[in-house]
């Protein structure tokens, strides 16, 4: 990565490692992907689209960046999904324990997560998981490993507190790890309000989201792996996520899943917009 490159363009001062208050930090691994590839060129794309931007927040009245947020060095470890995981969870586990800024990650594929969430979990007591996502990701292993994207939350479901919203694929071996009372099928919440409440009285103090993007429509968000029919839209999606941040502690969140369509912006446009979105939630209070 270019070390001048900054998120959105912003001005070198917002983005230095010392003062800023953010860091994001990129994982560009996409080596389980089943289907759809492309992940590992997401965080390029979504930057791209970040330059074009405008960083006055409309809804919040803020200018979030001028908290400061500062790019890490991706973690490019890809020899394997094991060794991906291990660098991931070492690196988060540093992160941690070292500093109090405020952690954001963003992919590849959802694989990246499960290192993230685990070293997160281990720091912090009573953790919610909030899992937005098509797939429940809740297979032991998968394809010879127990990293791989079909595993996100697996980890997860069996350590901390896991709510999923926005699921509509699953294979049924995975029926025996599903929490059915904390998961929010989409089929479920389709036009409907009262499960984001319901939802957020579930959740402990503290929060980790891991938002995979293919929990949208395809018909907003078609450059994903495997685009899902049936997802949420823009406003319903965001209209939670303020409600989340504001009535818990969110200690973090990963992006994963853009896998960018060659000639096509709104994708990469959009992940950048929920990312902004969410940092000025975050700091909105």
């Amino acid at each position: 990565m270019n070390p001048s490159k900054t998120f959105a363009g912003i001005e070198w001062k917002y983005a230095q490692k010392d003062t800023a208050a953010i860091y994001l930090q990129s994982i560009p691994f996409d080596g389980t992907s089943t289907w759809g590839k492309g992940a590992d060129k997401g965080f390029e794309a979504f930057l791209e689209a970040a330059v074009n931007m405008e960083l006055f927040d409309i809804e919040t009245r803020s200018e979030v960046y001028k908290k400061g947020i500062h790019l890490l060095a991706p973690i490019n470890d890809n020899a394997s999904p094991e060794a991906v995981f291990q660098a991931v969870y070492q690196s988060t586990q540093q992160l941690l324990g070292e500093t109090d800024k405020f952690l954001t990650f963003f992919g590849g594929e959802h694989s990246i997560s499960i290192g993230i969430i685990k070293a997160f979990y281990e720091y912090y007591d009573n953790l919610t998981v909030l899992q937005m996502d098509a797939h429940a990701d809740l297979r032991p292993a998968y394809m010879g490993s127990a990293y791989n994207h079909a595993c996100a939350v697996y980890d997860a479901s069996k350590n901390c507190n896991l709510i999923q919203v926005g699921i509509r694929s699953m294979d049924y071996s995975e029926l025996k790890h599903l929490n059915e009372s904390q998961c929010y099928f989409a089929s479920q919440i389709h036009d409907q309000t009262n499960w984001m409440e319901a939802s957020i009285a579930q959740m402990t103090d503290k929060v980790y989201i891991t938002f995979d993007l293919d929990v949208f429509d395809p018909s907003i968000m078609p450059a994903t792996g495997t685009p899902e029919p049936g997802g949420l839209d823009w406003y319903t999606t965001i209209r939670y996520l303020k409600k989340v941040f504001a009535a818990k502690e969110v200690v973090g969140f990963d992006i994963v899943e853009l896998a960018p369509i060659p000639g096509l912006h709104a994708p990469q446009f959009l992940a950048a917009k929920l990312y902004y979105k969410m940092l000025s939630y975050k700091y909105a209070k």
